[in-house]
């Protein structure tokens, strides 16, 4: 055999290698997925939060790891994200790390926020949540764009070119999804901050069409904090896309709010709306929500428990707070007719996930 041909073998056993395990690479370095998953399989959910107390982000992102493994049993995981909030690229890598010293890094996604909140509680700084995407009922394409040319761009003085390239980015990142009948949900996680985050919902719009459910957030806004996470390394000016499939619904509903006792009552409304047009047995919810909101709480706690009185207590929750939310827009002014969802801010998103 020569060696152009033992190349070609060489290339050829990788590639069943990572069919094997469960992950194919779409295009080199930008986009993985999953096998098509099947109509009558499980779909299961687990959330996991650490808090940092001992400033050490490595051992904070095993442990949650761990903790994530242990919690999803012997369902094998599908895709990770996570909401993380520890200051500087240097102990965000060391999470990162700690991370998938445990779980394969191909799978481990998400973004920097500004804090997380779950069944268990809400935190902020020092903090990391991991969303376990798992079973045989659920399949995942995830992809990522770089480059945006954006992340250094102010909104007030490059208006026209932000929207140019965010919507292109937007485009090419939904493109390089692989397409099924059953695609249920698109999770965005894009370096664009609010109001920047619309231009690329439109961008992924233009090819899965204005009324598929899109939700998500954007990645923390502070200088040296803007960053995504794909197969587990972190990136900046870019945006990660996740896109759930299978035999599985879900249900989106979003409200907005800019004081304490608005912000309270929203969550609780938009909630209870996500759930009450939810037809099935709920898996999980995602709540993708605006640190401004938070920061115009007297007591963090208090939006929380608004939420837990329209879900329960029991039902997996993945919060986290963005620089923009993804979903449907409260706000007349922002609505859409034939748009279900929209990049804004203020807001808090909810989507349903179960069968």
């Amino acid at each position: 055999m020569n060696y152009r041909n033992s190349q070609s073998w060489t290339k050829l056993l990788l590639i069943l290698a990572l069919t094997c395990l469960g992950w194919s690479a779409a295009r080199a370095d930008d986009a993985w997925y999953t096998p098509p998953a099947k109509s009558s399989g499980e779909i299961v959910l687990k959330v996991v939060m650490v808090e940092d107390e001992d400033e050490n982000p490595a051992a904070a992102g095993k442990q949650a790891a761990k903790a994530l493994e242990k919690a999803m049993g012997s369902t094998p995981l599908k895709a990770v994200i996570v909401s993380e909030c520890f200051e500087d690229r240097q102990n965000k890598e060391k999470l990162l790390s700690g991370i998938c010293s445990v779980l394969p890094k191909e799978i481990v996604l998400g973004g920097a926020t500004y804090g997380s909140f779950t069944q268990k509680g809400c935190t902020d700084f020092d903090s990391v949540c991991l969303l376990g995407i798992g079973g045989d009922g659920v399949a995942v394409a995830a992809g990522l764009v770089t480059n945006l040319g954006t992340a250094k761009l102010l909104f007030e003085d490059h208006r026209e070119l932000i929207e140019k390239r965010l919507r292109a980015g937007g485009e090419k990142l939904a493109a390089v999804l692989r397409k099924t009948d059953n695609d249920q949900l698109l999770v965005l996680i894009p370096d664009a901050h609010s109001p920047k985050s619309q231009y690329m919902v439109e961008g992924t719009q233009k090819v899965l069409g204005n009324q598929f459910p899109i939700t998500g957030g954007c990645a923390n806004k502070n200088a040296g904090q803007t960053f995504v996470y794909f197969r587990g390394k972190a990136h900046e000016d870019s945006a990660v896309g996740v896109l759930l499939s299978g035999n599985f619904k879900v249900s989106l509903s979003g409200r907005m709010a800019k004081d304490n006792e608005g912000v309270i009552r929203s969550a609780n409304e938009g909630a209870a709306e996500a759930m009450a047009n939810f037809k099935g047995k709920p898996a999980g919810v995602l709540a993708f929500n605006c640190a401004g909101r938070r920061s115009k709480l007297k007591n963090f706690q208090d939006e929380l428990d608004a939420i837990q009185k329209a879900i329960g207590k029991q039902l997996p929750l993945f919060g986290c707070y963005c620089a923009g939310e993804i979903g449907p827009v409260d706000s007349l002014e922002e609505k859409k007719p034939g748009v279900l969802s929209r990049g804004s801010g203020w807001h808090v998103m909810f989507t349903v996930i179960g069968r």
